[in-house]
């Protein structure tokens, strides 16, 4: 097979799988996680032999033409691809053999892996769109089975409200990307990724208004949760828990960032300097949220908004000084630190999220980490490995994300200084919660009866662990990349930013910094208890925290009730006045005027008709004779 049929193949198999157990294994629960697993596992198989192959390209067909306007279906196979191609195939995989001991005794089992199977067929249209109008196709696909997984415990209410409310702030966001797509077609005539890379190097000067990539951004800020669109983020924690270390930590939530890499051509220094500012915000919005949160799924959501965050920052930053000309090295900087962050966040948050699966499973589906405790020696392994992913994400030396995350505090600290600031405070929240849950979660004592007879899962349970552990740990080395990968992304991950010697022991100081003071903090304000130290010691403070994170949903609940819905009742009234009552009803009542007229002549009656046969010829002779003059 050729790598174009390769592609074909891994685009549309998981496609046939979501439609074998929709038509044929609806109660074949077994069958139907057998059937998604093992597509999963040849989704990862032959992610990897593309991306090993080396071997790069293009290929398109039209799918619909609309007078002057045609729609390609193609694949645009380059090393960007072929790096999210790798992870969403890696983590796919993960989430499909833990979902098998997760989900085992679920009685929706089929229907919850034919989603898992929808969205891989989604997610990888996305990868390989070759136009922007495909890649809204499949973008939407994304968010409808998103919507899916999200509510497969349907019978909640909760999760039926989480489910609507990502559907439609995704909506917002993907209305303005559709936007975008359309003024970039009107100022292009194409929507092509590589016409429109022609198109803008052949031009001089700025290419685009900043409204254009910024209308197309919009889709980053709604599918990657960016501020103001975050608010669906924490709750779609009402799926089951592989669907979040899924969907909201590695892959879904990492296509914002994959489609801004995408259309970087497009980009101008006004609009980058907006994702940088809207990224920066996030991460420190998600970051001061997830201080007050008890639920261990909803910390890890606030987290990947933060970290998030630091990616969109990171591509702002990095190509506002390519344009600017501050670099000359070939890889652009944002693209290549956003990748990075992006590679090894996917691995160590796919890694806790399935970790904090492993640990509600063993409390009997508990999520309130002041109800677990003393875990450390009843889940060993899944104490081990969650260890790690802690470890990566604070920044500890010598894991991945230490390399990632000070990739792109370098491109903040020669930037731009303010958005330096933001980052490192961020950073430091980020080590002082993730350490608080460590700690109330695994260590002390078991503070009820489901912590107290937790055991650790089987082996579909802890090898992904084990897995993304490794992956967490050495997803950062140069040599992972270069030797493992053999140099295949060397054109999308900049593993070495340029800078001075100073400059690296600058960010090397600073990291170790925010480290120690994060976490210390956390070890030292944080006891091992049954409830919350930080809101007895500084309540005042807890509770502003928790007023800065249901702000937006204060906010948005207070728009629809008091200015959207007055309007919608405005709307409403003038439709039944205006439209309904006086345009409507008012022709149809002359309409029906003349009816009656015209019933009325309808008599029954031989002389009446006589009556009007002759004033009828009166009138016709009079006209003709001249008398009556119209």
């Amino acid at each position: 097979m050729t790598m174009l049929q390769h592609a074909i193949f891994v685009l549309v198999l998981p496609l046939l799988s979501a439609a074998v157990i929709a038509l044929f294994l609806r109660r074949s629960g077994g069958v139907a996680a057998t059937v998604s697993t093992l597509t999963s596992a040849t989704i990862a198989a032959i992610a990897l032999l593309m991306a090993l192959r080396g071997e790069r390209f293009t290929a398109s067909v039209e799918w619909l033409r609309l007078g002057d306007f045609s729609l390609s279906i193609g694949i645009k196979f380059d090393d960007l691809a072929a790096l999210m191609l790798t992870i969403v195939g890696i983590v796919g995989l993960c989430v499909h053999v833990f979902s098998l001991g997760y989900m085992h005794d679920d009685s929706a089992r089929a229907r919850y892996f034919g989603g898992l199977s929808i969205f891989m067929f989604s997610m990888l249209g996305i990868v390989f769109a070759d136009n922007l109008f495909m890649m809204f196709i499949f973008w939407e696909l994304v968010g409808f089975s998103s919507w899916l997984l999200i509510n497969h415990y349907l019978h909640k209410q909760s999760a039926a409200d989480a489910a609507k409310k990502a559907f439609i702030v995704n909506r917002v966001g993907d209305f303005g990307f559709l936007l975008g797509i359309v003024w970039c077609y009107a100022q292009f005539g194409t929507t092509n990724l590589d016409e429109l890379a022609k198109a803008v190097g052949g031009t001089t000067g700025v290419v685009v208004a900043a409204g254009l990539p910024l209308l197309l951004f919009c889709g980053a800020i709604g599918k990657s949760a960016q501020v103001p669109l975050q608010v669906w983020l924490p709750d779609a924690m009402e799926g089951p828990t592989p669907v979040s270390a899924l969907i909201h930590a590695a892959t879904m939530v990492a296509a914002g960032i994959y489609m801004l890499c995408r259309i970087n051509v497009l980009m101008v220094p006004d609009a980058l300097t907006v994702i940088m500012w809207v990224g920066a915000a996030t991460a420190l919005y998600a970051a001061l949220c997830a201080i007050t949160q008890s639920d261990i799924k909803k910390v890890l959501a606030y987290s990947t908004l933060s970290q998030l965050g630091y990616m969109v920052a990171a591509f702002g930053l990095g190509s506002v000084s390519q344009v600017h000309g501050d670099h000359s090295h070939i890889l652009e900087a944002g693209v290549g630190a956003a990748m990075f962050h992006l590679t090894t966040h996917a691995f160590f948050k796919a890694l806790m999220f399935l970790g904090s699966g492993s640990v509600i499973h063993a409390c009997h589906h508990e999520q309130d980490i002041f109800k677990m405790g003393g875990l450390r020696k009843k889940l060993p392994l899944t104490f081990a490995t969650f260890t790690i992913g802690v470890l990566a994400i604070i920044g500890t030396p010598f894991l991945a994300g230490f390399y990632s995350k000070d990739a792109i505090l370098f491109l903040g600290y020669v930037n731009d200084k303010a958005v330096f600031a933001v980052l490192v405070f961020t950073a430091i929240l980020t080590a002082f919660y993730m350490v608080r849950m460590w700690k109330i979660v695994f260590l002390g004592t078991p503070r009820s009866e489901n912590a107290d007879h937790a055991h650790e899962g089987g082996l579909t349970l802890t090898a992904p662990l084990v897995l993304l552990a490794l992956l967490s740990v050495f997803g950062g080395y140069g040599w992972f990349y270069t030797s493992v990968f053999q140099g295949k992304f060397d054109e999308v991950i900049d593993l070495v930013p340029h800078a001075h010697d100073t400059d690296h022991w600058v960010i090397l100081g600073t990291s170790v910094t925010v480290l120690l003071i994060g976490a210390l903090s956390a070890l030292a304000i944080y006891k091992p208890s049954a409830t919350d130290s930080l809101a007895a010691k500084a309540p005042g403070l807890f509770s502003l925290l928790g007023l800065l994170r249901t702000s937006f949903d204060r906010f948005y609940d207070y728009y629809v009730e008091k200015v959207q819905q007055r309007f919608a009742m405005l709307l409403n009234f003038l439709e039944q006045i205006l439209v309904a009552g006086v345009i409507v009803r008012g022709l149809a009542g002359v309409v029906g005027l003349f009816g009656l007229g015209a019933r009325a002549l309808h008599v029954g009656n031989a002389n009446a008709y006589a009556y009007w046969f002759l004033l009828g010829a009166a009138g016709l002779w009079a006209y003709a004779a001249g008398v009556l003059n119209f």
